[in-house]
């Protein structure tokens, strides 16, 4: 499952990042790692960008970016 199927409401937890280059350091570098809690907030009208809430801040994530991050609900 993909932090890009979490729904609006629902939390996960980061398993893997699933993306390679540029893109990747960019995730890590939002803090988006391995074992970290993700609480999506909302989402867009149209669906896309997510908001979520993660280590104390909000971040607007692509769905495309979002389908990189596997994730587990919790």
């Amino acid at each position: 499952m993909t932090l890009r199927d979490i729904r609006p409401g629902e939390s996960a937890r980061v398993l893997r990042l699933t993306g390679g280059g540029a893109l990747r350091r960019r995730i890590l570098d939002l803090g988006i790692v391995p074992g970290v809690e993700i609480a999506v907030r909302k989402a867009a009208p149209l669906g896309d960008p997510l908001e979520l809430s993660l280590r104390g801040y909000q971040l607007s994530l692509r769905k495309g970016d979002a389908a990189t991050i596997e994730v587990e609900k919790i």
